[in-house]
């Protein structure tokens, strides 16, 4: 692989995506934050490590384009507190909707097509012990999504207690998780409390259309 191939995304508007050569397994890697998400058209690598959060790995299993995001729903107790119990559900779900909706589109827009998409879900973790269940709030969400929607999902790695840190490579569809068992849980958990904090100020889009 090139230079050229690391320095610029196969598919346009991924600029701000970290990227490296992953040497380990020979390809260019792009590292997601938690409310980021990629596609490539290329055999790369795409990287993240979940607390709480909800990874979708999506592809269109005919042509290998595909990608990943990294998402939280926003914390539903200061929402409540500042929007009232009315708005509460509605705009929580909008945010794990988008993230689901824009990694979809993109797939779609650059010449996947909808049948043909294949779908593996990761994280939802409760890393504290002391925190919301933030977690098991997002893995209701994204198995709601997922059957609402009539997407094909093909495996799933929920719940449990730790971080993951997941690779995947969506020309061939393969997924590598490990659960952290040896890191630092708070520093997870600090990243995905700054997440929440800017999510909840983001004003609310509008609706995304599928196609």
């Amino acid at each position: 692989m090139d230079q050229s191939q690391l320095t610029k995304p196969s598919i346009r508007g991924f600029e701000h995506v970290a990227r490296y050569m992953d040497h380990d397994h020979g390809v260019v890697a792009a590292k997601i934050l938690p409310g980021e998400y990629y596609v490539t058209a290329e055999n790369e690598m795409i990287t993240t490590v979940l607390g709480s959060c909800i990874s979708a790995c999506v592809r269109d299993k005919e042509i290998g384009l595909g990608g990943m995001n990294h998402f939280m729903l926003p914390d539903t107790n200061k929402m409540k507190m500042q929007q009232g119990s009315n708005a509460l559900i509605g705009n929580a779900n909008r945010y794990g909707n988008f993230a689901m909706e824009h990694l979809i589109n993109t797939i779609l827009s650059n010449g996947g097509k909808r049948k043909n998409l294949e779908v593996k879900v990761f994280g939802g973790g409760k890393i504290i012990p002391t925190l919301s269940d933030v977690g098991e709030r997002n893995i209701q969400f994204v198995m709601e999504y997922i059957d609402q929607e009539g997407l094909h999902l093909l495996s799933k790695d929920l719940g449990d207690i730790y971080p993951r840190k997941v690779i995947y490579f969506p020309q061939t569809g393969k997924v590598g998780m490990k659960k952290i068992q040896d890191l630092h849980h708070d520093a997870i958990a600090q990243r995905e409390r700054q997440y929440l904090t800017n999510i909840k100020d983001l004003p609310i889009e509008g609706d995304v259309e599928l196609f």
